[in-house]
This record gives structure tokens, sequence and C-alpha cells, in this order.
């Protein structure tokens, strides 16, 4: 990927886990709000029909294949900007729903290896970037379980703790830099990968997730939040927005039409 020109990188915004979902809707969001988009996953073909789709809609993407896991891939990513404006730490994902006494430890490996090792990989790959750019932002979606427990969820619920934590102690530590850090909190959302991933492919199971309710949060929800609130003027910080559908109070308490 070619360097960026100085003149516009204060534009270019990083979307990891691009490939769908969250991602993807936010991509396509922040690109129509004038940013040039770089959009990240592990699946090339995605990311790359994505890009083609937005350059048709008339706005600028890019398509960069990276597990945001590999360290080394990730630095070597960095490597192709001088400065970026925006950081969007998407990528992540449940895997599992088995009590904290069965749970499979690889599963919640890798559950903490993407959500809170891949933030801080390209976190602190790219923020040099972003504070170049004088008007840096990271923004890290991290999940209404980073601020609340509930059974079965134990492994997934560490790891946006995780990334919660990330998130807060970055804003403490870069006070005074040019770069905002923002934290979306989802709720209940329904896309089609999140729950078929967690429960391995087994619609039935993913289904029953969101039986009875309504309205679930859309990818396109979450994304219009999170470039809000990229959006606000550079001294407007928005710390943490947790944002669920109108049927959901808490993570264990949903309200479903049966």
């Amino acid at each position: 990927m070619a360097t960026a020109a100085p003149s516009a990188a204060s534009r270019i915004a990083v979307v990891t886990g691009a490939s769908s979902g969250i991602g993807a809707a936010t991509a396509r969001q922040l690109a129509a709000a004038g940013y040039r988009v770089v959009l990240t996953a592990r699946r090339k073909d995605r990311i790359e029909a994505l890009a083609e789709e937005i350059g048709k809609a008339g706005h600028q993407a890019t398509a960069y294949p990276l597990d945001v896991t590999d360290r080394a891939a990730v630095d070597e990513f960095a490597t192709a900007f001088r400065t970026i404006g925006v950081l969007v730490n998407n990528a992540g994902g449940a895997l599992g729903a088995d009590p904290v006494a069965t749970g499979d430890p690889a599963d919640w490996r890798r559950m903490y290896e993407t959500n809170v090792i891949g933030t801080l990989n390209l976190t602190q790959a790219l923020l040099p970037k972003l504070v170049e750019s004088g008007d840096g932002t990271v923004v890290v979606v991290s999940s209404t379980a980073g601020h609340g427990t509930y059974e079965g969820g134990g492994g997934y619920v560490a790891a946006k703790h995780g990334a919660h934590v990330l998130a807060e102690t970055l804003r403490l530590e870069i006070v005074g830099q040019p770069v905002r850090v923002i934290e979306i909190a989802p709720g209940m959302v329904r896309t089609e990968e999140f729950a078929l991933t967690r429960f391995g492919g087994d619609k039935e199971k993913a289904d029953k997730v969101y039986q009875g309710v309504a309205e679930p949060l859309t990818a396109d929800d979450v994304a219009e939040t999170i470039t809000w609130a990229v959006t606000r003027p550079a001294h407007v910080n928005v710390d943490l927005l947790v944002l669920r559908p109108r049927a959901q109070a808490s993570n264990t308490k949903v309200h479903r039409e049966v």
C-alpha cells in the first residue's frame, strides 16, 4: 500500500474486522462521511468486495488483509502510513456459551487474543500516527459484556472487560495528547455472523438468542453511533457510549414477545 499523502492523512480511518457486521457497516458510513477508509480483516475476498462497493458509491476505500493478533503483520501494516486520523478497533467476537466450570480454555484464549491483544497491537502500532495527525481518534468497540456479567458468558465477558479497561487506561495515559479515546459498548446486536460463530454454526441456537425480540440493534445502528462519535468536534470526547435495543434493559433482562 502506498504511503498516505500528508494533505489527506488526517482523513484516513482504519477499521478492523471490516469483513462483515459492525465493521463493514462502519466502513461504509465513515466513507460516506468523507473518510478514506482502510478495511482490514483476515477474509481478503470480503474486504476487497466491500472496497469495490464503496468505490462504486463514489467514496474511497482500500482493502488490506490482516490478522490483528499477528504483531509482525500489524507492525508491517503500520509502515504504510505517515499519519492517520481514526482507528476503529472492531475486530473481536465470542466463542461458546459454556459455564466457567466447563468452558474451553482454547476458546477463552482466542477471545482474549482477538478482543484485547488485537486491539492492543493496532493501537500501539498506530498511536504515533494518530498523534502525528494532530487530531486522532481511537475507537474501541467493546460490549455491554464489558460492563456486566452473565451466566455462560465468562470468557467473552472477561475479554470485553479487558477491552474496556484498555480504553479507560489509555485515555488516562495520553491525556494532553491530540488523540481522543472513545468506547462504544453495544448490547444485543443482530448481525449475520456473531451468534452463529459463537455457537459453532448452530443456526437454531443462534436464532434463540434473538427469539421474541422485536427489534434488536442492527450493525447499521452501531455504525451510525460510531460515526456520530467520531465526527464530533475535536474537543468533544465521547468517553463511553452504551447502546441497547429498547427491549433490553440489561445483559440478563430482555423483553421477548412469545
